[in-house]
């Protein structure tokens, strides 16, 4: 049978349909060279990511999707019948990749997670590629902060190495990684924003600002915030030494939007319990996930960043589905 006329003309350099449209026929749309270029910066930066973590000695591991208890946030989770118990779609990997530490040492996966988020906003999915890394035997947040600076270096040759005809048809561009990451900690942060003291977190406005003072400052597309407040970060955050009210926890902006969250995690099952504790609940619901800690675990920490926003602020896509195969967010579940 002929092929019937395309929704979109796919001949043209550019596509003029709006979003919905696009959307809608996402299986023809990325038909488009320029459309198609995006997947392959993220296919790129995929091949990148792998390869600097098998040469720095990681191993790549893969965990359960479907999980018994709430990683960070019993608000975000969809939850699922599974044989007449309730289970819930994984929001990460996180209990497995810091369990995995302590077999392998040094640990990462690429596979979707699952947030429940009921805003509908140009950078949030309710499905999405998470590329995770996790490893042990660290000194703090900084020595994890020294990775993912490896890590978003080896995405980026990756794509001069495997997307560059993409790179080109796209007119992006890519951005140079420092040799070092610039670091605020999140008081200074706060000052230099002009938000008030106690705000718990960076709202984008302030996100997009620090990323200005960073390209201003550092001629640095990127730059990490730490000690986010302890009550902002999942239990297993690890406590700034010295004045607890913070964390050793940071968040990559990159282009002045979040990337990556990332940081040291606590090791020891005693301060497991009381931070478990000392958010309302029981250590027993935990069980599976805390007996890791109980046969020993060494200092550790990771980080995850999510890929579809990377490679949006790699095109300045105005919105994540710009970028993502088939979206699933609030409204789509097709195609």
């Amino acid at each position: 049978d002929p092929a019937i006329t395309p929704p979109v003309e796919l001949w043209r350099p550019e596509l003029a349909a709006g979003l919905p449209t696009l959307l809608d026929h996402a299986p023809v749309t990325w038909r488009h060279p320029a459309v198609r270029a995006r997947w392959e910066l993220a296919a790129a930066s995929l091949r990148g990511f792998r390869q600097t973590l098998d040469a720095a000695g990681f191993t790549e591991v893969h965990s359960p999707k479907i999980v018994e208890s709430v990683t960070e946030s019993g608000a975000n989770v969809f939850e699922i019948d599974y044989f007449g118990r309730s289970a819930y779609l994984a929001q990460s990997p996180q209990f497995y990749k810091q369990q995995l530490v302590g077999v392998f040492e040094r640990v990462y996966e690429v596979g979707p997670v699952f947030r429940a988020e009921p805003h509908d906003t140009v950078r949030h999915l309710a499905e999405y590629v998470s590329l995770d890394v996790e490893l042990g035997f660290i000194r703090d947040h900084r020595d994890v902060l020294a990775v993912l600076r490896t890590v978003v270096a080896g995405m980026v040759e990756g794509i001069t190495a495997y997307a560059s005809d993409a790179v080109e048809r796209l007119g992006a561009a890519l951005p140079v990684v420092p040799d070092e990451i610039p670091v605020i900690h999140f008081t200074d942060a706060l000052k230099l924003v002009g938000a008030a003291e106690d705000e718990p977190d960076l709202a984008p406005e302030h996100e997009r600002a620090l990323g200005a003072w960073a390209r201003e400052t550092y001629a640095s597309d990127f730059v990490a915030v730490e000690g986010y407040p302890i009550g902002k970060r999942p239990f297993y955050t690890h406590p700034q030494p010295g004045d607890e009210r913070w964390t050793n926890s940071f968040d990559l902006l990159f282009r002045g939007l979040e990337l990556v969250t990332g940081g040291q995690r606590l090791h020891r099952l005693a301060d497991y319990e009381q931070a478990i504790r000392a958010r309302g609940e029981d250590p027993a619901a935990y069980a599976s996930y805390l007996q890791a800690f109980a046969h020993g675990m060494p200092p550790h920490g990771g980080f995850a960043l999510g890929l579809e926003r990377w490679v949006a602020r790699l095109v300045r896509a105005a919105n994540i589905r710009e970028v993502t195969l088939f979206p699933r967010d609030l409204h789509r579940l097709t195609p």
